[in-house]
């Protein structure tokens, strides 16, 4: 298991690769996997119970990524855990292969196949009740984006949560105020969030989306409140961790230039140098 500095440089080390992987696959969500990054660091070097070596682990923790265009974080993650070879990533988005656009479960570490928004949290809530009703311990973790929010299947997964008692569930909204075409309030209002999940019955937690230790801690919490499943509003920035693509609505999808990507590299690198140094000190 990682600590502060450790989670910290291992997420700029995923940004780079994201970074990368899209440039060279002139395709990607660039925004959107920069914002969940330090959500997915937090869940799979430090919270969740998983074997790379064996993804079908009768009693791994369980994560669906319900906002699947936002997969690139994930596949360098699961690359770097030896889920699968590291040099597959350079054929994501190519003819042929298995890393697309959007999570595929041909690909170890994959629980299912996602793209469409609102279908994760409905098949999360199948998996825990599953997992309730076999006296299993493990856990599911949904990742949800906020302008997903909008898709009625998460309602009604949210309720059904709630009346089965599913607290070995845990919804997560990246919650970073922008999708494809605008900010969510324009859009879609969404506020007041908390209390539209409060009021479906969760237990609902507001926290820093973008900041290791609020995620540590709170994934350290869980359950909040026995029978109730809980609900993680993450608030993030779109782009975290490269200036120029921080709340800039235009990252949602683009794919970075030559200039971009040394640009985005320098200053991930500069982060990382600033970690080491930090190595030896005492951690926060």
């Amino acid at each position: 298991m990682m600590d502060i500095i450790d989670l910290k440089k291992k997420a700029a080390e995923i940004r780079i690769r994201l970074f990368q992987m899209i440039h060279n696959a002139k395709a990607g969500h660039t925004g959107g996997s920069l914002s969940n990054t330090d959500i997915l660091t937090v869940l799979y070097y430090h919270t969740m119970r998983h074997n790379p070596q064996e993804p079908k682990w009768v009693e791994r923790d369980r994560f669906i990524a319900s906002k699947g265009h936002s997969v690139e974080s994930l596949w360098c993650i699961l690359a770097d855990l030896g889920y699968f070879p590291k040099s597959e990533l350079e054929t994501f988005s190519q003819f042929g292969t298995r890393l697309i656009g959007h999570p595929n479960n041909k690909v170890p570490g994959i629980e299912m196949n996602t793209g469409a928004l609102g279908h994760g949290l409905p098949i999360s809530v199948g998996m825990a009740l599953a997992g309730k009703r076999d006296h299993k311990d493990y856990r599911v973790f949904c990742l949800m984006g906020d302008g997903e929010q909008a898709e009625g299947s998460i309602w009604e997964a949210a309720m059904s949560a709630s009346h089965y008692k599913l607290d070995n569930l845990v919804g997560i909204i990246d919650r970073n105020s922008l999708q494809i075409s605008g900010n969510t309030e324009n859009v879609m209002g969404l506020d007041p969030l908390d209390k539209k999940w409060e009021a479906f019955g969760w237990h609902v937690v507001s926290i820093d989306g973008n900041d290791i230790v609020s995620l540590m801690e709170t994934f350290n919490s869980i359950p909040y409140t026995e029978g109730k499943p809980t609900l993680i509003i993450a608030n993030t920035v779109k782009g975290k961790g490269v200036s120029f693509a921080e709340n800039a609505i235009g990252w949602h999808h683009r794919v970075p230039s030559d200039e971009e990507l040394a640009l985005a590299i320098k200053e991930l690198t500069e982060q990382i140098e600033s970690l080491v140094s930090k190595e030896g000190q005492p951690h926060e």
